[in-house]
């Protein structure tokens, strides 16, 4: 390579310092982000530094791309380590029983619990989970969503729902003009 190659390319594409300021800067909602679709903080610490480790080895990304790398890293990541199936929809009692603590209720992790939406998101069954944060909070299309989690478009479509539903149902604070926000939102990425 030519030294006026290097130099172009170096003032166009992401380089590893860029990912690790991207990672310094943006630490706490890549995590959350993790923590979100893992729904356990082992599980998202591993999506985390993996999705780091990724970015700043594969850095053939464009700067201004940079940040939605490292936000998609993660996110595959988490499908590479989780594996969700439209088959989850229904996740299997001896799976739900091992995020149960003492008292039969589900063990969220501590950071997320002063956050009552969250834990919502987080008790949703894993599949759900992901098209959820994918499509809703990532803004995914649904052809991407069924692209990246290797199922069909109507299953994103019918968990994306699914979730929605629940979530709308389980929402503590919210208002009327929240709630029809939230329906809204369900009609609108319909059409996608």
């Amino acid at each position: 390579m030519t030294q006026k190659y290097k130099e172009a390319r170096s003032n166009e594409y992401a380089t590893s310092g860029d990912f690790c300021r991207i990672y310094v800067e943006q630490m706490n909602s890549l995590y959350l982000l993790s923590l979100l679709l893992t729904a356990d903080p082992q599980n998202a610490e591993q999506c985390f530094l993996s999705g780091f480790d990724d970015s700043v080895s594969n850095n053939a990304v464009f700067k201004e791309r940079a940040y939605s790398w490292a936000r998609r890293s993660v996110i595959l990541h988490a499908i590479q380590l989780l594996g969700p199936r439209p088959t989850d929809e229904n996740e299997s009692n001896e799976a739900r029983l091992s995020r149960l603590n003492g008292h039969g209720h589900e063990q969220v992790p501590a950071v997320l619990q002063a956050h009552p939406n969250l834990v919502g998101i987080v008790r949703l069954n894993s599949f759900e989970r992901f098209v959820f944060i994918m499509s809703v909070l990532e803004m995914y299309s649904h052809q991407e969503c069924s692209l990246l989690l290797g199922c069909f478009r109507r299953d994103v479509i019918t968990a994306r729902s699914a979730a929605i539903r629940r979530l709308a149902s389980t929402i503590t604070t919210e208002t009327e003009a929240e709630r029809d926000v939230i329906v809204f939102a369900e009609g609108n990425y319909a059409n996608r």
